[in-house]
């Protein structure tokens, strides 16, 4: 059983709404941020990004930051540029991007789900980062990012989904960013939401796709809203959290690549002799980008050729579903070993590229401040979906979600 339940969004008016839409405040720096916004006052990097209303030098985590946010968010309604929802919906988000579709369910789900393992996870979380995003939920008072939640389809779902669909015009219907396609359907007759809402209680579990942190500190912070209310029914607001829930089927996953510093101190040969021990390797032969196109192949750039490497039988444990990821193999067995970067995390010398940006962008990486980069093939959600069922792990930046939820769309206010 899972809870996924209806709530009264706090979202723009129509003539707002691509306006106020923003990508992630975490895809983007500060920077960027000021630049997107300019001529826009309604954009929600406004309020996930509040920093961008401040002089350059204030400290992204001080209180004026917080509470710039919450003043910026609260001034969307007494404006109106958004309005509350006068009874609790489901809404329908559609994105098309590169003639791809994903239909997901904007909904609430339960923070005891989190704590229990039933909303599962494959990533590990940051402290410093979960600490932002804990003060800027319980200072704004709301969810202001959707979490990027998938689930083993169900064809009910589906059918109804579609149905609702065909029968109802979108109150949103805008191009944004990166030529996204987003729709959006409000679900407000009370047949359908009881109807979605009792066949999510039939879908075994909800797996986290992408937003670990954004749904740490959603916990965190309802958890210390139980705190401070004793009396908690377990139906208050803040014992939920925002996130659109996307059949597996229907998401794509993107390759993760990686660029790295140097070469830990190794000529060519010595470093193309040490990756021998443990992957195939050879030239191209080509001056375009190399795509691997199988699991267990990778991409390197390096000394302005591009190589494919294959890791050779028995250097891995296909059995093993984490050491069996291609991020494992290229971590486990070159990027910790021979260039001695034990912690990705951490380790200031490698830096990652999504997908998105392209093959061509390693190149650029490594044409400026870097030495070599790696291209890597899609983890699958199958991957992911095992993984999470087995209680484990995936490494660091190990999957990258095209296209990104956009925020603002929809707010949770964490009270009634």
């Amino acid at each position: 059983m899972s809870v996924f339940r209806p709530f009264k969004a706090v979202r723009p008016m129509p003539q707002y709404a691509s306006l106020v839409a923003a990508l992630p405040y975490d895809v983007m720096t500060s920077d960027e941020a000021r630049e997107k916004v300019k001529g826009n006052p309604y954009s929600f990097l406004h309020v996930d990004k509040a920093e961008i209303d401040l002089p350059k030098d204030t400290d992204i985590y001080s209180d004026i930051v917080y509470e710039t946010a919450a003043k910026n968010l609260k001034s969307l309604e007494t404006d109106e540029i958004c309005k509350q929802d006068n009874t609790p919906c489901f809404y329908i988000y559609m994105q098309t991007m590169n003639g791809c579709t994903q239909t997901g369910i904007v909904g609430c789900a339960s923070i005891d789900e989190y704590i229990s393992g039933k909303i599962k996870k494959h990533e590990l979380t940051r402290a410093d980062k979960e600490a932002d995003r804990i003060r800027h939920v319980d200072t704004c008072d709301a969810n202001t990012g959707p979490i990027f939640l998938t689930y083993k389809g169900k064809d009910e779902i589906d059918r109804i989904v579609a149905e609702y669909k065909k029968l109802h015009l979108p109150v949103y219907d805008f191009v944004s960013e990166g030529d996204i396609e987003n729709k959006i359907w409000v679900v407000n007759d009370e047949a359908t939401v009881a109807k979605l809402k009792e066949l999510f209680s039939s879908v075994p579990a909800l797996y986290i796709a992408d937003g670990h942190h954004r749904c740490a500190s959603a916990v965190k912070v309802g958890q210390k809203r139980r705190v401070e209310n004793p009396g908690y029914t377990g139906d208050e607001e803040f014992n939920f959290f925002l996130a659109v829930a996307f059949p597996k089927d229907e998401l794509r996953i993107f390759d993760y690549n990686r660029v790295i510093t140097d070469t830990n101190g190794l000529d060519f040969s010595e470093f193309v002799e040490k990756i021998s021990e443990k992957f195939q390797i050879e030239s191209t032969d080509s001056t375009e980008p190399y795509r691997p196109e199988a699991r267990h192949t990778f991409g390197m750039f390096i000394n302005d050729s591009w190589y494919k490497l294959t890791a050779k039988d028995g250097t891995f444990d296909e059995s093993d579903p984490v050491n069996s990821l291609d991020v494992s193999i290229l971590q486990n067995n070159l990027i910790s070993p021979i260039l001695g970067i034990d912690d990705p995390r951490t380790d200031k010398r490698i830096d990652f590229v999504g997908g998105i940006r392209g093959l061509k962008e390693l190149e650029r990486r490594v044409h400026t401040d870097m030495k070599l980069a790696f291209s890597l093939y899609p983890t699958s959600l199958d991957e992911l979906i095992k993984i999470a069922d087995a209680g484990a792990l995936m490494p660091p930046k190990s999957t990258w979600f095209e296209p990104k939820l956009l925020s603002g769309l929809f707010i949770h206010k964490l009270h009634d």
